[in-house]
C-alpha cells in the first residue's frame, strides 16, 4: 500500500489564464476574468457575464496542438491543453503506460456542440460527428488517445465535485497498487444548456458575483480545464514534488437534488473525513479555497458547516469563484491547482467584490491577497447538485 500522494505536475486552462504561469500572475493582480460573453452563442450575452476563455476553438486546437475534426469539442480542447502542461510540468511523457490511469471530470462533455445540432438531428435524423461526441466520456477517450494511455481510464459526473472526486478517486487507485500515477482533474465548457439552466433556477448573478457577502445574488458560470500528476513515493522519486494529497473525503447529506442541507450536514462530514484521513485537526489548516458559489443556499450552507467544524479560530478563507466563475465539473481541479499555487507560492487569493458580512454567519472571508504567509495546509471544498461534498486537502512536503 502507498502511503503518500504526490503531486508533481499540474496544468490549467481558465478565464484568468491559458497556463499556470498567467493564472499565478492574475491572482496576484487580483484580476477577474468574470466579463461579457463573446464566444458563446447566446441570447444572454447582452445581459449576462461569465468566466470565459476568449480564444475561439480554432485557435485553442493551436494551443492544444491538434487538429480540429472528427467531433472534437471545446472541452476536449480544454482538456487537453491543461493536461499536455500537466504531463509536460511533471515530466512523465516518456512514462506513460499500462500503470499510467486517467480520470476526468465533466457535467456538460460533449453537449456544448451537440446542443447547436440537435434539433436538426431529431427533425432529419442527420449524422453529425458531433452527435457522437456528445457522450461525457468522449472527451476523456480523447485524452486517452492523445497520450497514448493503456491503463484504467474513466469519467465522473457529479456536477459540481466532478473533478474533486477523480481526484479522490485516483488517490485510491494509487493506494490500492493498481496505478502507480493518475493524471486527474476535470473539464466544462460554457453551454447554451448551462447557462440557460442555471438561469432559470433564478441563481446567476447579472454583475459580477460576491462569494459570501451578504448581498450576494447568484453565481457567474465559467469554463476551463485543470489536471493534476498524482504519483506513488516509488513513482516520484527523484522528481520535483509539489505537494502532497494528505486527506480527501466524500459525503451526501441527501437534502434536495439542487440544494445544501441549511446545516451543512453534507459538507461537516466530508471536511471531517478528510481530516481524519490526513490526521490533521483544524487548527493545521491554513487556509481553505471554499466552494462558494455566492448563492444564497450554499454560503449560507458551507459556512455554518465550517463555523460548526472550526469554531471561532478560522483559518484564511476565500471564494476563488469570483475570479474564474464556477466552472462546474472544472471547479474542483481548478481549485486544486489554486491550492497547491497557495502553498507553493506563500499566498491567500482574494475573495474578491465581498463588502458585507452575513448576518449569520462570524466571519469574513479575506477580501483582499495575501503574499508571504506560510501555507501548510489547504482544504479545498467542492459541492455539488444533489449534496454530492468532496473535500481534498494539500499539504506542504
Amino acid at each position: 500500500m502507498a502511503e503518500r500522494i504526490l503531486i508533481t505536475g499540474c496544468g490549467i486552462i481558465s478565464s484568468i489564464g491559458n497556463n499556470l504561469k498567467e493564472t499565478h500572475n492574475n491572482i496576484l493582480s487580483e484580476r477577474s476574468g468574470i466579463g461579457k460573453i463573446e464566444i458563446l452563442k447566446t441570447n444572454h450575452r447582452d445581459h449576462l457575464i461569465a468566466g470565459e476563455i476568449k480564444h475561439s476553438n480554432e485557435v485553442l486546437a493551436k494551443m492544444a496542438g491538434i487538429q480540429l475534426k472528427d467531433g472534437i469539442t471545446r472541452t476536449t480542447l480544454l482538456a487537453i491543453i491543461a493536461a499536455n502542461e500537466a504531463v509536460t510540468h511533471a515530466g512523465i511523457e516518456s512514462e506513460i503506460d499500462s500503470n499510467t490511469a486517467l480520470i476526468s471530470g465533466t457535467t456538460v462533455g460533449g453537449m456544448v456542440t451537440s446542443e447547436l445540432y440537435y434539433p436538426d438531428f431529431l427533425e432529419n435524423n442527420s449524422k453529425n460527428d458531433f452527435i457522437e461526441s456528445h457522450d461525457c466520456g468522449d472527451s476523456t477517450e480523447r485524452i486517452a488517445t492523445h497520450f497514448g494511455i493503456k491503463g484504467f481510464t474513466t469519467t465522473i459526473n457529479t456536477a459540481c465535485s466532478s473533478s474533486a472526486n477523480a481526484i479522490m478517486l485516483g488517490a485510491r487507485l494509487i493506494k490500492s497498487g493498481k496505478a502507480k500515477r493518475v493524471i486527474a482533474g476535470g473539464v466544462d465548457a460554457l453551454s447554451m444548456f448551462t447557462l440557460n439552466g442555471f438561469n432559470t433556477l433564478m441563481i446567476i448573478d447579472p454583475e459580477p458575483c460576491k462569494p459570501f457577502d451578504d448581498n450576494r445574488k447568484g453565481l457567474n458560470l465559467g469554463e476551463g480545464a485543470a489536471f493534476l500528476v498524482l504519483e506513488s513515493e516509488k513513482s516520484a522519486e527523484h522528481k520535483n514534488v509539489l505537494c502532497e494529497l494528505k486527506g480527501y473525503g466524500n459525503a451526501n447529506d441527501a437534502y434536495h437534488q439542487t440544494a445544501l442541507s441549511p446545516e451543512g450536514r453534507g459538507a461537516v462530514l466530508s471536511m471531517k473525513s478528510a481530516l481524519k484521513k490526513s490526521g490533521l485537526t483544524t487548527d493545521q489548516i491554513d487556509y481553505i479555497n471554499a466552494h462558494g458559489t455566492a448563492t444564497q443556499n450554499n454560503d449560507h450552507s458551507e459556512g455554518v458547516a465550517i463555523e460548526k467544524l472550526f469554531g471561532k479560530d478560522l483559518p484564511y478563507l476565500s471564494s476563488t469563484k469570483s475570479m474564474t466563475g464556477h466552472t462546474l465539473g472544472g471547479s474542483g481541479a481548478i481549485e486544486a491547482v489554486i491550492s497547491i499555487l497557495a502553498i507553493n507560492n506563500g499566498i491567500v487569493p482574494a475573495n474578491l467584490n465581498f463588502k458585507n458580512k452575513m448576518k449569520e454567519l462570524n466571519f469574513k472571508p479575506n477580501s483582499k491577497l495575501l503574499e508571504g504567509v506560510e501555507i501548510k495546509n489547504v482544504l479545498s471544498n467542492s459541492f455539488g447538485f444533489g449534496g454530492n461534498n468532496t473535500s481534498l486537502i494539500f499539504s506542504k512536503c
